[in-house]
């Protein structure tokens, strides 16, 4: 089992009131989206507390990723050469994280969870099967969630970590990156009619962050 996919129980502790969402009948996708530095991975987790404390299920939090982190750790000859692309900084292919995060759902998701996506769908051509799955699995309307930071204050963020490969050549190819390929999937995930976008202001403190995720989430459900 890889240890990066797991059933969050950890509860979160808050004041709000999610009534809404405590009779719902079936669980919900919640798509996470940002640049890197943006903060999604500490706001994507934080939601998976919140919603196990706030509703009936549990949550399955697939982070691609760390996924393919994992994976080069194995004694495998696809784990050796996603090392090699790692290490060169180089493009993984598109098959790769589908496989991760396609072999997370196929393995771990019940239909009693709620799923919480985190690197999902990173380039177009990736955006079709992430639907295609969402909807093979029953959901229904799921909830896209943009962090959306200007380049300037994800860099500035992303530098601050004083990790020796956040050099600014490679964090600069990182918001390339995005503005070259995740941007256009975002665009085209969000412009299909079963999907609500969440476009959430980043520069807040992470707490305000959260909080306006959990009120706008709460909204939609009200329409």
């Amino acid at each position: 089992m890889f240890s990066f996919f797991k059933i969050h129980t950890m509860l979160y502790n808050s004041c709000q009131d999610w009534s809404l969402l405590k009779n719902e009948v079936r669980p919900i996708a919640f798509i996470f989206y940002g640049r890197s530095g943006s903060g999604k991975g500490t706001q994507a987790k934080l939601l998976c507390k919140y919603l196990e404390k706030k509703t009936r299920y549990k949550v399955l939090y697939v982070e691609t990723g760390n996924g393919l982190r994992d994976l080069a750790t194995k004694k495998y000859l696809t784990s050796s050469l996603v090392q090699r692309v790692m290490s060169d900084g180089g493009l993984m292919p598109e098959f790769l994280p589908i496989w991760v995060w396609g072999n997370a759902l196929v393995k771990y998701f019940t239909g009693e969870e709620h799923l919480v996506l985190d690197g999902l769908a990173r380039r177009v051509d990736e955006v079709p099967i992430l639907d295609s799955a969402l909807r093979f699995f029953g959901f229904g309307q799921p909830y896209i969630i943009y962090l959306n930071v200007p380049r300037e204050r994800a860099f500035a963020m992303l530098k601050s970590r004083g990790r020796p490969d956040d050099t600014d050549v490679s964090i600069n190819e990182r918001l390339d990156w995005f503005e070259q390929n995740v941007q256009f999937a975002l665009e085209r995930l969000s412009s299909m009619p079963h999907y609500r976008l969440l476009d959430i202001d980043g520069t807040q403190s992470i707490e305000d962050v959260h909080k306006n995720i959990v009120e706008r989430i709460a909204e939609l459900k009200t329409q």
